[in-house]
């Protein structure tokens, strides 16, 4: 692998620090586990000339239930994973965070850094001197094609954070602090859809403090990951799902969220009315699953055959919903 290119380290002891130092060097990139970000900057996909050390700023660790909970952004995904209040109230997260990549990734890669992980691209992701040999493309600004869709000019590189599609269905939003001041988006807002450059509404100035979750309030929710290996790789598909039933076991609410099909997490809203109004039965499983498959055109972005990843949609949707049946039905 290539060498880290130069670049000047800024640790920060605070958020108003490092909101500080990102607004005093524009391009500044911040970085707390780097597992994303430095091995772009080996592949010259990244050269930021200034980073800005996360690591030590105590306020952006740890994780706080109190009806609902806040995980700042600087928690190891280790720690999101087995955090026994987490594991309890919110399921589905603890399992997104064990499924990214390895043990060793999960020990230094932060919630903050897989909420803002770059789009992916097989193209994108090309070794340097292949990029060089064939020519470099839209995401690079040196080009001003898409490699993948040469007719097109928008990039459809895919987003890839697996805790997004979860923190989305659960309803929860990030908070970003700049020189500016700070404010609150909602995970819903802060993915750009078709649009694998500026694939986050986040300012270049903002520091991700925290990701906020509302109570579950017997909201039973779920993540199903398909990718080619059963560890390491990015996910090819990742299912969110989240539902209320009432005590006869009718649906009275259900949330599904698609990760990996697109260039932002992909709500699919017409999938989940199907279960709305009766029980979680096998046929009414099968029904949303076939109409998240009708209502999902995944990128050619990855590997394995488009037609082969659509149908993964219907699959692993059906599998993620089996999941939520209530214990008594």
């Amino acid at each position: 692998m290539m060498r880290l290119p130069a670049f000047a380290y800024l640790p920060a002891s605070t958020t108003v620090e490092a909101a500080q130092l990102l607004a005093e060097h524009p391009g500044a990139h911040v970085v707390g586990g780097g597992t994303d970000l430095f091995p772009k900057m080996k592949r010259r996909q990244l050269e930021p000339k200034v980073l800005i050390g996360l690591r030590g700023v105590p306020e952006l660790c740890g994780i706080r239930v109190n009806g609902g909970a806040t995980i700042r952004a600087g928690t190891r995904l280790h720690e999101l994973a087995s955090a026994p209040e987490i594991v309890r109230r919110y399921p589905a997260l603890a399992r997104a965070a064990s499924l990214v990549a390895s043990p060793q990734i999960r020990n230094a890669g932060t919630v903050g850094g897989n909420l803002c992980v770059d789009t992916r691209c097989n193209y994108y992701d090309l070794p340097y001197d292949r990029r060089c040999a064939h020519g470099f493309c839209l995401k690079t600004g040196e080009s001003d094609v898409c490699r993948l869709a040469p007719g097109g000019d928008r990039c459809w590189a895919v987003s890839s954070t697996d805790l997004a599609p979860v923190a989305h269905v659960l309803g929860g939003s990030v908070r970003l602090v700049s020189v500016r001041g700070e404010r609150t988006l909602p995970i819903a807002q802060l993915y750009t859809m078709d649009d694998g450059i500026a694939y986050l509404q986040k300012q270049t100035d903002e520091v991700l403090t925290e990701l906020t979750l509302p109570p579950a309030d017997g909201l039973r929710s779920t993540y199903v990951k398909f990718r080619r290996r059963g560890a390491i790789d990015f996910p090819l598909l990742g299912v969110a799902a989240a539902v209320h039933t009432d005590a006869d076991g009718t649906c009275t609410e259900a949330r599904l969220v698609l990760g990996a099909v697109a260039t932002a997490p992909l709500p699919v809203p017409k999938a989940a009315e199907v279960l709305v109004g009766g029980a979680l039965t096998e046929e009414s499983i099968t029904a949303a699953a076939e109409t998240a498959m009708s209502a999902t055109k995944p990128m050619d972005a990855l590997d394995l055959p488009l037609a082969y990843r659509r149908r993964m949609v219907m699959i692993h949707v059906a599998r993620a919903l089996r999941e939520l049946v209530p214990a008594s039905a």
